[in-house]
């Protein structure tokens, strides 16, 4: 009897495990499909895309489209070519990404190791910004930016977006899990703060450090709003900016092939970031070396 218990069991663990993956398969399939077409649309010509039905396989357009959009961009609609509007996003999307990260966690460390009147406040302080996101506060953000001279410049593009009060509130929680024991031994072998910040905090809190620098980089690279209002010069445009102003107006004519092209090019950094560190990131979520 206990045998034909566990045969059953076994049977239902295998049909359950088979059954989770075809669930998994299906959700892939519909997630890659949209990709796939806009891969398929990247790859052949404007007529084709225009007139149904719509190719499911690639064509033979792959490097004329990919260069007219590295090398020419919209012909038209701005003077830079998506290689410029990806350049300067990645600049963007690593200046926010490493600003938010490094003031986050000096902030944290100050709040958690140093004792000082008010320490709480200005950590609730700070929480509170929250209730105030970049578009609540872009008139008079906009205001000062322009007022120290920096619209069409990268540090306008990013010194605005670098702090962050969620980075801020969890590195400050990560740092209240240290053991007291490692502070006062650090203290007893006379380390100074920031030699203890440098040779302590800084190698427990990688897997911490490399998830936030995953999603701050994700964060920098899809920004469009604050870009739009920072920049006039079309040789500063990000490329979220730039897929947007390739789709032309009424009495204009889309490249569609050219801007599907440009937004499979746009797609690839992230994607690259966050599949290079995905086993960092994950341990960062999860705290599983903690």
């Amino acid at each position: 009897k206990s045998t034909l218990l566990m045969s059953g069991m076994v049977e239902n663990r295998g049909l359950n495990y088979w059954l989770t993956h075809v669930g998994l398969s299906i959700g892939v399939l519909v997630l890659f499909f949209p990709l796939w077409l806009a891969f398929v649309s990247s790859t052949v010509t404007n007529a084709e895309i225009i007139h149904p039905p719509m190719p499911l396989w690639p064509g033979d357009q792959f490097f004329v489209n990919y260069g007219r959009a590295l090398i020419e961009g919209d012909t038209g609609q701005t003077s830079a070519s998506v290689a410029r509007m990806l350049f300067n996003t990645f600049i963007v999307a690593i200046g926010i990404a490493f600003g938010k990260i490094v003031i986050s966690f000096t902030s944290a460390f100050a709040i958690v190791y140093f004792r000082f009147p008010a320490r709480n406040y200005f950590f609730w302080l700070i929480f509170l910004t929250l209730m105030l996101p970049v578009e609540v506060r872009i008139l008079p953000t906009y205001e000062i930016v322009a007022g120290f001279g920096m619209l069409n410049t990268y540090s306008g593009l990013i010194f605005p977006l670098i702090a962050s009060a969620t980075a801020t509130f969890l590195f400050r929680q990560f740092f209240m899990t240290v053991p007291d024991e490692i502070v006062e031994a650090a203290r007893i072998d006379g380390a100074r703060p920031m030699q203890f910040f440098i040779d302590i905090l800084i190698p427990i809190s990688r897997t911490n450090i490399a998830a936030l620098f995953v999603i701050m980089f994700v964060y920098g690279w899809n920004q469009f709003l604050w870009p739009l209002l920072m920049t006039t010069d079309p040789s500063m445009n990000t490329i979220i900016m730039g897929v947007e102003q390739m789709i032309g107006g009424q009495d204009d004519v889309t490249p569609w092939p050219v801007v599907m092209a440009a937004s499979m090019m746009a797609m690839l950094p992230p994607i690259i970031v966050v599949v290079s560190m995905q086993k960092l990131f994950i341990r960062g979520l999860t705290d599983s070396d903690k």
